[in-house]
């Protein structure tokens, strides 16, 4: 007699599509009786991380859509979606629906491993088997970690020579054409209410979260949540997400064979935003909604029928740029929670930024709070955040991706480098969590490390090189039309002045109907316009940032390292450095650093061999202490100030707001 065919839960997570799904495949080769595709409604992502409305958005987008081709495939299913935590709901679907096989796809992400070791380790105890397979990434993070030594990837050259250990990126697979009924979908158990406390969200909501009311939804349906029942803000991002879009997109884009074989990502505009320069395909890699081996396979198909002495090369080809996305999954990988700060992160230099992480002396781990070790630089913050620095090009920018959840990945490494090392030196951790807040395509491995190369921590190097707001704008958009589209009081500025407004004289600002004045506090002065000064003296503020970074690079610590752990670094730190650096004078604190015990070389290298090429940008270049002959100008808190909160971030006393 043959056995009976297994009932199984397919749980869907960073994998919202049919095609190229090899978990999905090995769920329906085994042949189930009854099979249910489910989502479980995590309050992880609801209440815990940085999500606002764009993000919600493009998720709802890829769960409608993926249900609505599951039900076209069979009519009695769909995505069903599931209101509670998957550590205490699926134990309870095991029962309900008499389960005997869990398959879902690898997820590397530090918090996605300590949930899927508990739910693993939950169906193990109810005699449930688990069956994982990748497909988030062209090679499995864990086995590119393997064939690089065991060590984080940290370079295109790394991921190159451990993949060619690991073989061909597996060729993609084609979606199911039919998929079996789910089975009985009632259940007798109560739902778990999660807590609502701490709501890192709450600042993204205007009603009341309402999506775990029930958890088969208030229909009794596992319909996707609505924006009403997440209490969100309504979203204004116009991308729109979805594995139907994601297919059509790449179709779009595969046909035109000229883009797809040369395109070389230093070479396309930042400043294009209608339609933008470059693919826009990766918030449909971070939700799955398009397959990266089915990206990865398309392109290849185009380059060996290109001529190759007219294709670019990798990195900066879209080859490369699959590459630097398996280059962060593999240096996260091994690095767990620590990768996405500097606490703690044997690969991430240590530099004493302003504005620092509070850190939980438990666990080591970042609150999600920060330090305000200076009023100035939480000023600078906040203006750098919603696009009043009184530089058009940082702002333009910033409300670019506030308003679309999305900016050309030039752009972020110009906002990036303007708040780090390039002029605000505050802590690459506030621009990372910003990101996350804003981000349609977010992925924790891609953000943080970007941040890290961009600051110059990790993966980069060459922190003399800084992003000009105003030399390098004017490469591709001299007459400033990004600037007068995202800050429209801009829009009647001679071009001459759009990227230097203050420098414009007082008859043209009030013919172009704008006037340079103030902070960024106020957007009118009676029935004219107003756009602020610039926040501090660009060239002046660089040289600082250089000179200090410097002073970091010279002293040499990493995250890990104990003087950085017990707070002893700042004996090591010259009074002269920006940020809360008090330690010696200079003559001093450069003798101590010699005999630094502990103090080691990077465990990893900083991945100099695969500059993109976008941090050298010919015309736009600006390097520190060239010709400047201006004072750095006076900070408005000293050092002295600023060390005492960071005695706090160290040691774990109780922060000063």
């Amino acid at each position: 007699m043959a056995p009976p065919k297994p009932n199984v839960i397919y749980w869907f997570r960073t994998d919202l599509r049919l095609h190229d799904s090899p978990a999905l495949k090995a769920a329906l080769d085994l042949k189930p009786a009854c099979f249910y595709p489910i989502w479980c409604w995590d309050p992880h992502y609801v209440y815990r991380a940085r999500v606002g409305p764009n993000r919600w958005q493009y998720l709802l987008d890829c769960q409608s859509d993926l249900s609505s081709s599951i039900t076209k495939l069979n009519s009695k299913s769909k995505l069903f979606i599931v209101r509670e935590a998957p550590q205490t709901v699926l134990v309870k679907l095991f029962k309900a629906w008499n389960v005997t096989h869990l398959v879902f796809e690898k997820d590397t992400d530090a918090y996605a491993r300590e949930r899927d070791e508990e739910v693993v380790r939950q169906a193990e105890k109810a005699g449930v088997e688990v069956i994982v397979r990748m497909g988030r990434t062209l090679y499995d993070p864990d086995e590119l970690v393997k064939a690089n030594g065991g060590k984080p990837t940290m370079s295109i050259t790394q991921v190159q020579h451990a993949g060619e250990k690991l073989g061909e990126v597996a060729k993609p697979i084609p979606a199911p054409k039919s998929l079996p009924n789910p089975g009985d979908l009632k259940f007798d158990f109560e739902q778990t209410q999660p807590s609502p406390k701490p709501d890192i969200n709450d600042v993204q909501r205007d009603g009341e979260e309402s999506s775990y009311t029930a958890i088969a939804g208030p229909e009794g349906d596992f319909a996707v949540p609505t924006f009403e029942e997440i209490g969100l803000k309504p979203a204004t991002t116009q991308h729109r997400g979805g594995e139907t879009i994601a297919l059509k997109v790449l179709d779009e884009i595969i046909s035109n064979t000229t883009y797809t074989a040369t395109f070389t990502k230093p070479d396309t505009a930042p400043t294009a935003f209608s339609p933008q320069s470059t693919t826009l395909l990766s918030p449909h890699h971070h939700f799955g909604s398009l397959s990266v081996r089915l990206f990865y396979w398309r392109t290849m198909e185009v380059l060996n029928e290109f001529p190759k002495a007219k294709q670019s090369t990798i990195p900066t080809n879209l080859i490369g740029q699959l590459l630097f996305r398996d280059m962060y999954f593999g240096a996260q990988a091994p690095l767990g929670f620590s990768f996405a700060q500097t606490y703690g992160n044997s690969h991430c230099k240590f530099v004493p930024w302003h504005l620092p992480s509070v850190v939980d002396k438990e666990n080591g781990l970042i609150t999600g709070d920060h330090h305000i070790d200076s009023q100035e630089a939480e000023i600078w913050f906040q203006r750098w955040k919603f696009g009043t620095t009184g530089f058009p090009w940082i702002d333009a920018l910033m409300r670019q991706l506030r308003q679309e959840g999305w900016i050309h990945h030039l752009g972020r490494h110009a906002v990036a480098c303007f708040l780090t090392r390039g002029g605000c030196y505050i802590d690459w951790e506030r621009g990372a969590e910003v990101f996350e807040e804003w981000l349609i395509d977010h992925e924790v491995a891609c953000n943080t490390g970007n941040w890290q190369w961009l600051s110059c921590t990790a993966f980069y190097a060459q922190f003399y090189r800084c992003y000009s707001p105003i030399a390098f704008p004017k490469k591709t958009d001299a007459k400033g039309d990004f600037v007068r589209h995202f800050c429209p009081e801009l829009k009647d500025y001679p071009d001459k002045y759009i990227y230097e407004p203050s420098k414009a004289p007082i008859a043209d600002q009030k013919k172009a109907g704008c006037l340079i004045k103030g902070d960024g506090s106020m957007t009118e002065e009676g029935s004219v316009k107003v756009y602020p000064k610039p926040m501090f003296d660009f060239n002046a503020r660089r040289t600082i940032c250089i000179d200090a970074i410097k002073n970091a690079y010279r002293v040499n610590l990493y995250g890990d390292n104990p003087k950085v752990k017990d707070g002893t670094w700042r004996e090591l730190f010259s009074d002269s450095g920006d940020g809360p650096t008090e330690g010696r004078n200079e003559k001093d604190a450069a003798n101590g650093q010699k005999k630094v015990k502990g103090r080691k070389e990077a465990s990893g290298d900083m991945g100099e061999d695969q500059d993109e090429g976008e941090a050298a940008e010919t015309g736009g270049e600006t390097k520190g202490g060239d010709r400047l002959g201006k004072s750095h100008g006076k900070r408005k808190m000293g050092a002295g100030q600023g060390q005492a909160t960071l005695d706090g971030h160290i040691r774990g006393k109780k922060a000063r707001k």
